[in-house]
C-alpha cells in the first residue's frame, strides 16, 4: 500500500485505540459510576462513610480487617487510593503512613477528623499500686469508644461529602442525621447500662478506653501505654497488681487485635477474670458483631459483668 494511503489508516487505528484504552479505564471507575472515591484510613471511620455515603461512595479501608492499625504501613497501590480520593478521612498522628500519604493528596480532599472529636483525655499510669492522675501522659487518639463523640465526626463527615458531591448533598445529610440518632440511642444504652456499676475502676491491657471511661462514670488504668504491644516492666505489672488487689478489681480486660498474655499474667497473680473488651479499631471473624453497632453493645454486656453492674 502506497505511504500516503498508509497514514490515513494508522491514524485512524490510533484513534479508535486510544478511545478503546479511555473507555475500558474509565468505563468500570468509580467516578464514571458516579460513585465518590473514599480512602478512610481505619475501620470506625470507614464505617462512617459507608452508613453516610450508602452506594454514592466508594470506600477503600487503608487497614486490612485483622491488622493492627498502629502498625500501618502503606504500600505503593494504598498511596495510589489515597492520591486520587474524592475525599481521604484520617486521624492525624495515629498512623504515621497515612500522615506521610495525605501529604501528597490534594489538602481539600483530605478531612482529619481529630479536632471535630476533640480529643483532650490522657491515659493515667499506674505507680505503686495507685492511679499517677497528676502524670497523664500521650492525648489518647480512640474518640470513637464514647458514641457522643462519634456523632459529631458523624455528622463532619456528612457534610464533607455533601461537599465532595453536592449534588446528592441532601441524601448525605439525611443519612448522617440518622446515623448520629442512632449513636444517640447507644449512648443512652451505654448512660443506663453503666449507671449503677459497684466497680469504677476499669482495668485494661491497652489503653483504648479512657473516652469510654470518661463518658460513663468509670475510671480507666491499662497495663501498657497507648500503643498495644508495649510490654510493662516487671514493675509495672506488680504494681498494676497490687492496685487490682487494693481495689478489688474482678475483671481484667484484653481485646481482639494483640495478645491477651499481660492481661493473663496480672489476673493469675490477683485472682481476677480476664475477658474480651474490643476497642474496634477493626473487624475480624473473631469480632462480637458485624459492625461498629453491634460491638459496640457486645462491649457494653462485657462491662456490666465485669464492673458488676445491677
Amino acid at each position: 500500500m502506497p505511504i500516503d494511503r498508509i497514514r490515513p489508516v494508522m491514524g485512524a487505528i490510533t484513534v479508535l485505540l486510544s478511545a478503546s484504552l479511555l473507555a475500558g479505564c474509565g468505563a468500570g471507575s468509580d467516578t464514571a459510576r458516579g460513585r465518590v472515591r473514599v480512602a478512610a484510613s481505619f475501620y470506625p471511620l470507614a464505617f462512617l462513610a459507608e452508613q453516610i455515603g450508602g452506594d454514592r461512595v466508594s470506600v477503600t479501608g487503608l487497614t486490612k480487617p485483622g491488622a493492627e492499625p498502629h502498625d500501618l504501613e502503606l504500600g505503593p497501590s494504598d498511596v495510589a487510593d489515597v492520591a486520587r480520593a474524592d475525599l481521604v478521612i484520617y486521624l492525624s498522628k495515629f498512623q504515621p503512613a497515612v500522615d506521610d500519604a495525605v501529604k501528597e493528596a490534594d489538602a481539600s480532599h483530605v478531612f482529619d477528623v481529630g479536632p471535630t472529636a476533640d480529643l483532650s483525655h490522657t491515659f493515667t499510669p499506674i505507680e505503686e499500686g495507685a492511679a499517677k492522675t497528676g502524670e497523664a501522659g500521650v492525648v489518647d487518639p480512640h474518640f470513637w469508644l464514647d458514641p457522643h463523640r462519634f456523632a459529631a465526626v458523624a455528622a463532619a463527615v456528612g457534610e464533607r461529602l455533601a461537599t465532595a458531591d453536592p449534588t446528592h448533598a441532601a441524601e448525605y445529610r439525611t443519612r448522617a442525621a440518622a446515623l448520629v440518632t442512632r449513636l444517640g440511642a447507644l449512648d443512652a444504652e451505654f448512660r443506663d447500662g453503666l449507671a449503677s456499676c459497684r466497680q469504677k475502676n476499669l482495668v485494661t491491657s491497652h489503653n483504648a478506653f479512657g473516652y469510654l471511661a470518661e463518658r460513663y462514670g468509670l475510671r480507666q488504668l491499662g497495663i501498657t501505654g497507648l500503643t498495644p504491644e508495649s510490654e510493662p516492666s516487671p514493675a509495672q505489672l506488680a504494681d498494676v497488681s497490687e492496685f487490682v488487689e487494693r481495689n478489688e478489681v474482678t475483671t481484667i480486660y484484653f481485646e481482639t487485635l494483640v495478645s491477651p498474655a499481660i492481661a493473663k499474667v496480672v489476673a493469675g497473680e490477683t485472682g481476677a477474670s480476664t475477658a474480651v473488651l474490643d476497642p474496634i479499631e477493626g473487624l475480624t471473624k473473631d469480632s462480637a458483631g458485624d459492625d461498629y453497632l453491634a460491638v459496640m453493645r457486645s462491649n457494653l454486656r462485657t462491662l456490666r459483668r465485669g464492673q458488676d453492674c445491677p
